[in-house]
């Protein structure tokens, strides 16, 4: 099993959730933006030269989710509810909440007060992302009040849209209307097989 990576993206989730079920995986370490991304060697692996990218024997795959859905469905049962369980449609919600609600302002985030150079920045356009971020945390927020984890205890899930969590956090998202949610966060970074993730 190989892990096509990169410090500071969503490959974090992949080689954490690796790391919580115990298998070994051979790992291609990039730094975000590095032109081999993008060079013909990496694209015949991933077409659109992004992180993470899993290859397990015959299987290809290059979303983060997908990916953390294939590996709890294959190697780490005890990660995944029953389909029975009365936990499952809460562990499919907040499976895919982080890259159908948080994720997309906090890419635009990312472009506006990151990426882009000074001059090509758009505050209005970062304050928008910002609102929405936040919004979509609240929503979050209201779910992990009472809760230590996402859908009972921890699961596939949590490495997905808590990793999201902490991201935010770390963008310095005002997370002071969301003391669930920093618990949460506190919680999950303190997790061995997460501190393993961000260090490799």
């Amino acid at each position: 099993m190989k892990v096509y990576y990169a410090p500071q993206s969503r490959a974090v989730r992949t080689v954490w959730l690796l790391e919580e079920i115990g298998l070994s995986y051979e790992l291609e370490k990039f730094t975000l933006g590095q032109k081999e991304m993008h060079g013909p060697k990496y694209t015949s692996v991933n077409p659109n030269g992004r992180v993470p990218t899993l290859v397990d024997g015959d299987v290809t795959l290059t979303e983060s989710t997908a990916i953390a859905q294939y590996l709890g469905a294959k190697y780490a049962p005890a990660l995944v509810p029953e389909t029975e369980a009365e936990n499952f449609a809460q562990y499919l919600q907040w499976l895919h909440y982080a890259e159908g609600m948080i994720m997309g302002p906090m890419g635009n985030y990312v472009v506006e007060t990151v990426l882009l150079p000074p001059e090509r920045r758009n505050p209005e356009q970062a304050k928008r992302a910002l609102k929405l971020m936040g919004r979509t945390l609240g929503a979050l927020e209201t779910h992990m009040d009472g809760r230590a984890f996402l859908a009972g205890g921890f699961t596939v899930a949590d490495t997905i849209t808590g990793h999201a969590v902490i991201m935010a956090r770390r963008l310095k998202v005002d997370f002071n209307g969301f003391p669930a949610l920093s618990a949460y966060a506190d919680r999950l970074e303190t997790r061995p097989a997460f501190v393993v993730a961000e260090a490799v």
